[in-house]
């Protein structure tokens, strides 16, 4: 069974730093585009971050609003993605969900990705 379960989420002041873990499980993580997205309360679920296994570092995408403050890496031998998360901001605040897919695409388009985690919980106070 494919499984993404996220964790690391938590309740930061403005200026701290927090790492998400997705850790995945029946899939062949090498071989996997992973992402980050996050959704606020009454927003659409918007990009964050994606990394593909093709490149040497990985090619990798960001949003525009995280540049420069979030940064995605993953560790193949753990089957695991991370968002290390710097410079928070009340705006960061939201739900973030891990998603992945096979094609090697770093795509901003959460239709592109074909298994998502539940999500963890990020509430960053001013």
């Amino acid at each position: 069974q494919q499984q993404l379960v996220e964790s690391g989420g938590g309740l930061v002041q403005a200026g701290g730093s927090l790492r998400l873990s997705c850790a995945t499980s029946g899939l062949t993580f090498s071989r996997l585009t992973m992402a980050w997205f996050r959704q606020a309360p009454g927003k659409e679920r918007e990009f964050v971050a994606a990394m593909t296994w093709i490149g040497s570092p990985p090619n990798t995408n960001y949003a525009d609003s995280v540049k420069g403050r979030f940064t995605i890496s993953r560790d193949n031998a753990k089957n695991t993605v991370y968002l290390q998360m710097n410079s928070l901001k009340p705006e960061d605040t939201a739900v973030y969900y891990c998603a992945a897919k096979f094609r090697s695409a770093t795509t901003d388009d959460a239709n592109q990705y074909d298994y998502w985690g539940q999500g963890t919980q990020v509430t960053v106070s001013s």
